[in-house]
């Protein structure tokens, strides 16, 4: 520091001279973009490290039911593509149906589990296996788990012969019943199952009411004799997008979709 003169030498008064501190450059805050939550964390995961997908086997030797639920399925895109769906043709060799269950108190739930475990440990891989039915209130929910053998009589006949059959004895049984009061729902239940046992299930309910004479040339079994009140369309003069937006398997599905999403998370974190 200087020297500063002797106060009243030159009339001045003393000036106290301080360095000016060194220039500082204004902090700068650096904003970078934060990358979007994941929402497709099994996709993710899977094409990182080049996994193969995850093969389910969609247990059920029903044409109709495979071509259904294969067209549901195109619609649910969460799991595609790290899950191969496979039909029963597709595998090497022909798996045995299961045994029905005799027990007449079974449900769907029941018959489900019993075909999706017995495919699992079959095929060595996850099956999709689903039991539905019409449920007629009038008739005590009959045909309910009998559905698909209806008319037992005809149980021995190729499928489209075997669904005229059920369909002949299932109007002769509500004839006498009013239109109004002959409500009935398809009822479908899922069960995903590994070679351990149960992974998930599903289901779906479609209601309607049953007519006395067939309406429409689409869908199988009681489909032409099922009329959706809102529509006055039975379920065989939807098109099949329609059906499959609506219908008890539809919405047992798309359920069925986002929980084996939510199960391949969970197995690879």
């Amino acid at each position: 520091m200087p020297d500063i003169p002797p106060q009243g030498s030159i009339g001045l008064r003393p000036v106290r001279i301080t360095a000016k501190p060194p220039h500082r450059a204004p902090r700068l805050t650096v904003l970078t973009a934060r990358p979007p939550p994941p929402t497709r964390p099994v996709l993710a995961l899977l094409t990182a490290v080049n996994l193969r997908p995850m093969k389910i086997l969609i247990a059920t030797n029903n044409p109709a039911k495979v071509r259904e639920i294969h067209a549901v399925l195109a619609t649910c895109d969460q799991n595609a593509p790290v899950v191969q769906w496979l039909s029963l043709s597709d595998l090497p060799s022909p798996i045995p149906e299961p045994e029905e269950s005799t027990d007449p108190g079974a449900t769907f739930l029941q018959n489900a589990t019993l075909k999706a475990t017995y495919y699992a440990r079959m095929s060595h891989m996850w099956a999709l296996a689903d039991d539905s039915g019409l449920e007629v209130d009038a008739l005590h929910g009959e045909p309910g788990v009998h559905s698909a053998y209806f008319d037992r009589a005809a149980a021995h006949l190729p499928r489209a012969a075997r669904d005229a059959a059920n369909n002949a004895k299932l109007v002769a049984a509500v004839q006498h019943i009013p239109i109004e009061q002959r409500t009935a729902r398809y009822h479908c239940v899922m069960v995903l199952a590994g070679e351990d046992g149960v992974l998930e299930t599903a289901h779906g309910l479609f209601e309607g009411l049953i007519l006395d004479q067939p309406r429409g040339p689409g869908g199988f079994g009681y489909d032409p004799y099922f009329l959706i009140p809102d529509l006055q369309m039975t379920a065989a003069e939807l098109s099949a997008d329609h059906k499959n937006r609506i219908s008890h398997r539809g919405m047992a599905l798309r359920a069925m979709s986002e929980q084996i999403e939510m199960l391949l998370t969970r197995s690879n974190q």
